[in-house]
């Protein structure tokens, strides 16, 4: 008995793969007359947009981490908001956070974030 032979990833694509077609062969031209033209199809590419600069880090390499200490019924609040709007809680601090600034005459966060890093 001898061992079945063993298959690589070429020999299995090539044999998934289609037959090429093969092409008619056509008949010699005849001498002192003109080639027959040989046409071309033309393919117009669409270029894609340049891929958007992402920014250099993830915000949890860029941004500092800071604790708060809620009361829980404060908690269960900001989670219930959290909920009732389909969002995150951080989402829901940073808004806070923005009103606050905006209140006192501050820049908002996104004047901070446009303007570069200390």
């Amino acid at each position: 008995m001898s061992k079945p032979p063993k298959l690589n990833l070429a020999s299995i694509v090539a044999a998934a793969a289609p037959q090429p077609k093969l092409a008619p062969v056509k008949a010699a031209p005849v001498h002192g007359l003109a080639p027959p033209p040989q046409t071309a199809e033309i393919v117009q590419l669409d270029l894609a947009p340049p891929p958007s600069r992402r920014p250099s880090a993830t915000l949890k390499e860029r941004a500092r981490q800071m604790s708060v200490y809620l009361e829980p019924p404060v908690y269960d609040q900001l989670r219930d908001l959290a909920y009732a709007e389909r969002t995150k809680m951080h989402a829901l601090m940073l808004e806070a956070l923005d009103m606050l600034f905006k209140q006192r005459g501050a820049r908002s966060i996104e004047q901070l974030n446009e303007t570069p890093p200390r």
